[in-house]
């Protein structure tokens, strides 16, 4: 009787919802010398819970070589079952673990060829064919579209269903933005001024209303505080927009703020232009909503926006403080300042606020952090191979951003989506805002030091108290330092960087496909010539998607809440002269009770976590099967928790503490 060989095959299955199938799935291991005979599965062991692992014999007659790839095969019986396989593990006779990562729904009479979990560049790589065959399926797959004319590109996909199953969102994880959103009023208390949907609140007061179920510590210290000016200037730095503070050299000459106006509120005894000079002056400038038609989606209301500019003072105490504010672009416009009546002063600073509401919603959070990182996830997925390290890499930092936006183009941006029930750049102003905004998307612009620089906020000692940069900077050393580490371990030149063409056609597609509509490509690299762009490239992608996307996302409860400090929208037109407006005038211009509704609701669905989220740094998914990266990824969990330490040990002498960006509470991905 011949001699018999035996491999021991493992199969891990389960997702978060269901693994099970009644079709039948065989499996074939793929020698360097031959192949194995194809061996069916048990079907039993496809109806247990997530994690389950099922070991099988796999019997041959004679040594199969070196394993090089494992075949699923799955045939459709009477209905189409769906199974999701998350890893294989091989033990061959010789005693040797091979480890095949998988991670990946099984539908349709679908063969599925997996490659053991080492990472390998394509110029090191023997199996090109297999890679070549792979891309090619996925771009088959993962198609760009132009949602918008002048937008980002995105996938080519209308609605959620479309999308390729393993970027799905999992059942428990659907979105309807429309039903979390109404359900978050009815649970908040709120459905009985939904109702009333046209009608103003009587004063200010009135919207504590919208509080009665809400326990935030945040939003509470926000609405007892709103309308004090330092409560104002503190948002600049750490509330849910803090990247539109800039450092002011000289006025703009629209700005017809002059020494008189704001020299009671110069505490030094400096001129303005000294304190100009000083460093002393930073200015926030709406600019991009000159000239936006605001919402006209609601004929029964109608809606306004501005374009003001805010100057801002840092005191000698270190406090940011408005001293002056125009709402208008116009040379001869009134100039509103603290000095003014309370009612002028008020609804100046509301119209501020507003507009930098609008400006966060459009620009900072969904172009910047949701719409970038769709092009980066669908680049990925058409340009990278499974086996390449950067693909194990960022696999876990674009999970569900394409479902996220998908159903955000299907339910939220779309005509008659829920955006425009509530806020003033509703309806066609959305394509108006990002088209201007796409002029100034740049690469550069995304990356974090760059950013804060161009801004002239980097300095600490000249800006103290700014939390966003100084958390911002540690996180972004701590992924830089990490992703560092694993194109080290993979690319040993700058040469392999230049030799690696998926890497290269990676980087071409964002550029030339995902951001042609930026100017000039928004200046993103079309080729990496060196390991630190290579780096810096990933830890832009990293970052955006888990830090940046965090930062301006998480707080939007805390800040936008209480709807006077964050007005979605404007009912009446900005004041054109002092010592017109009253209490019922700026009651009048605040959003109705149905849109403060619209508001408190979206804000509060959007500001929660997720059941089962993984935060920064938290893989549990192991695309890596190698010691060093293994290593790396321990050494980068190590730093979190030492950037994690640091904040809360500063939030802890803070009346009000700054956690956006603290790791443990900043989500691998976009995907909320």
């Amino acid at each position: 009787m011949s001699r018999m060989f035996s491999y021991t095959v493992s199969v891990t299955t389960g997702s978060q919802e269901f693994a099970g199938t009644n079709d039948k799935v065989s499996l074939t291991l793929v020698g360097s010398e031959r192949c194995s005979d194809r061996t069916l599965l048990d079907k039993s062991f496809f109806d247990r819970s997530r994690g389950s692992v099922v070991s099988v014999d796999v019997s041959v007659k004679e040594i199969l070589g070196d394993i090089v790839l494992v075949k699923l095969e799955k045939e459709k019986l009477l209905f189409n079952d769906q199974w999701y396989c998350r890893c294989i593990n091989v033990t061959t006779p010789s005693g040797e673990r091979l480890q095949f990562p998988c991670y990946r729904w099984i539908a349709n009479e679908q063969e599925v060829v997996l490659r053991d979990g080492k990472g390998r560049l394509p110029q090191d790589d023997d199996m090109k064919e297999y890679r070549r065959m792979e891309l090619e399926s996925r771009q088959r797959l993962f198609r760009w579209k132009e949602w918008r004319t002048g937008f980002p590109l995105s996938i080519d996909a209308n609605t959620s269903t479309e999308l390729p199953v393993d970027i799905q969102f999992e059942t428990a994880k659907s979105v309807d933005f429309s039903l979390n959103f109404l359900e978050a009023i009815a649970n908040l208390g709120l459905n009985r001024f939904m109702k009333l949907f046209q009608s103003s609140w009587t004063d200010i007061a009135d919207f504590r209303k919208v509080f009665v179920k809400i326990k935030n510590t945040v939003s509470e210290h926000v609405m007892q505080n709103w309308n004090e000016d330092l409560m104002f200037g503190y948002q600049f730095l750490n509330g849910c927009n803090p990247v539109m503070i800039s450092k002011c050299r000289n006025l703009p000459d629209n700005f017809a703020v002059t020494q008189e106006m704001v020299e009671s509120s110069l505490d030094r005894g400096l001129t303005l232009q000294e304190e100009l000079k000083a460093g002393n002056i930073y200015i926030a400038d709406y600019a991009i909503l000159e000239g936006v038609q605001a919402n006209a989606t609601d004929p029964d209301t109608q809606q306004y926006l501005a374009a003001p500019f805010c100057l801002l003072y840092k005191n000698s105490q270190n406090e940011i403080l408005p001293i002056a504010i125009q709402l208008s672009r116009q040379t001869a416009a009134e100039v509103f300042l603290p000095s003014d009546g309370q009612y002028d002063w008020m609804l100046a600073k509301m119209w501020v606020k507003c507009s930098d509401f609008n400006v966060h919603q459009l620009v900072t959070h969904l172009l910047r952090t949701h719409l970038t990182s769709e092009v980066f996830a669908i680049a990925m997925y058409r340009q990278l191979s499974a086996v390449h390290p950067v693909y194990k890499l960022l696999i876990p930092h674009v999970r569900y951003t394409i479902a996220i936006n998908t159903a955000a183009r299907e339910k939220l941006i779309s005509e008659s989506g829920v955006f425009e029930k509530a806020n003033g750049t509703g309806g066609i102003a959305v394509v108006e805002v990002i088209h201007k905004a796409m002029k100034t998307l740049t690469y550069k612009s995304m990356c974090f030091p760059e950013s804060v620089k161009a801004r002239g906020v980097d300095n600490k000692d000249e800006l103290p108290h700014y939390y966003y940069r100084d958390d911002g900077m540690m996180v972004w050393e701590a992924v830089r330092s990490f992703v560092s580490d694993v194109v080290r371990i993979y690319y040993g030149s700058d040469e392999s960087v230049q030799e690696d063409e998926e890497i290269q056609a990676f980087v071409q597609d964002v550029c030339s496909s995902g951001m042609k509509n930026c100017p000039q490509n928004g200046e993103f690299p079309d080729l990496l010539k060196t390991q630190e762009q290579l780096v810096e490239y990933l830890t832009v992608v990293i970052f955006t998607a888990s830090a940046q996307h965090a930062a301006v996302n998480f707080g939007q409860f805390d800040w936008f809440a209480w709807v006077p400090n964050s007005p979605s929208t404007m009912r009446k037109p900005p004041p054109t002269q002092k010592g017109q407006v009253d209490m019922k005038y700026i009651m009048e211009s605040l959003p109705d009770r149905g849109r403060a509704s619209w508001h408190v609701g979206a804000v509060w669905a959007l500001s929660q976590f997720q059941d089962g989220e993984l935060f920064l740094g938290v893989y549990p998914d192991k695309y890596f099967t190698e010691q060093p990266v293994m290593e790396a990824t321990t050494t980068f969990r190590k730093k979190l928790v030492e950037v994690t330490n640091i904040i809360k040990s500063r939030n802890e002498k803070l009346k009000l503490p700054y956690w956006y960006l603290s790791p443990d509470r900043i989500p691998n991905s976009v995907a909320i």
